[in-house]
């Protein structure tokens, strides 16, 4: 029925998804990442046959007549979605049919330094940006982009996108192993997000066959590399259940989420019986308080625990 339109589709990070795909007809894409469950294909800069921006907008009324209970509605490609010549047009048309829907784009970054990029991205509810890596070797390792673009340059984008950008900030990093799965490539990526400051950071590995020959890691190693970014809301996205799960105290609970704030998914992967039972308590007691971040539930702190805790 719908040609630009897919879904809707339940993620677990942003509710329930309406896509637009610019790029149906063929991959358009100024990188080829290792990682894509796309096949690996030719890197271009533009998408051909873009679409009308009336025709896009003509199938979300439909759609979202059809489909009254979605959470949002997801700028996305065969590709990369900010290659699109139109996209300005379409985020204000959207703008007026979404009605109490939220708009999200998922990039690949590498148009961020684009002031007309981020002027267009900066109407959006949620955007979500990749940054796999921070030092050039290892950018071009993993995301094989098309010749000239520069890590430095994507970083320096999304600094001063930061600063325009009013709304829900997430940050993906996507790792893959034997690459950007070290100390000095997490230490390097946490030096730039100080100043992109993401509302929320996804880190996750492959879960889905890759075009490439390339492993994902296990969640432990993802727990290992969330510790050498700090006290962002790092969200694990792991599709694997723990083989264990663990009893948490009320107090190792506190002290956990003093040091980061702990997402529902972690919730769901590690604590037993027990210790959800124990961070329902905290939550009646007013220890902790949840907080929705870009449609990912974080459980943090409240301010007067924080400052008990910190008092002992």
């Amino acid at each position: 029925m719908f040609k630009y339109i897919f879904g809707p589709v339940q993620s677990r990070r942003f509710g329930l998804s309406l896509g637009i795909d610019l790029s149906p007809d063929t991959k358009s894409c100024n990188f080829d990442c290792l990682y894509c469950e796309l096949k690996s294909s030719t890197v271009t800069t533009k998408i051909k046959n873009p679409p009308l921006v009336e025709e896009i907008i003509k199938e979300v009324k439909i759609a979202l007549k059809k489909y009254p209970d979605i959470d949002v509605i997801t700028i996305t490609s065969n590709g990369e979605p900010t290659l699109y010549p139109h996209l300005n047009s379409l985020i204000c048309k959207l703008e007026e049919v979404k009605k109490q829907k939220k708009v999200l784009i998922l990039s690949n970054s590498s148009n961020i330094y684009d002031k007309s990029v981020q002027k267009s991205l900066s109407r959006l509810d949620i955007v979500k940006l990749s940054l796999d890596c921070a030092t050039q070797k290892c950018f071009k390792k993993i995301d094989r982009p098309v010749e000239g673009i520069d890590i430095k340059k994507i970083i320096g984008g999304l600094k001063e996108f930061r600063k325009v950008f009013k709304n829900e900030l997430v940050i993906e990093i996507l790792i893959v192993k034997g690459i950007n799965d070290t100390k000095s490539e997490m230490t390097a990526l946490k030096k730039a997000l100080v100043d992109i400051k993401p509302d929320r950071i996804d880190l996750g590995t492959i879960d889905r066959p890759p075009a490439f020959d390339v492993k994902g890691v296990g969640f432990q190693k993802l727990k290992e590399l969330r510790e050498y970014l700090g006290s962002f809301n790092v969200s694990i996205v792991y599709k694997k259940e723990a083989e264990k799960k663990v009893d948490f105290s009320k107090l190792q609970i506190l002290s956990t989420i003093r040091r980061r704030p702990q997402s529902n998914m972690d919730i769901e992967y590690l604590f037993s019986d027990k210790s959800k039972k124990n961070l329902q308590e905290l939550l009646l007691e007013k220890k902790i308080i949840k907080k929705d971040v870009a449609g990912v539930l974080f459980y943090t702190l409240t301010q007067s625990e924080d400052k008990e805790i910190l008092s002992k």
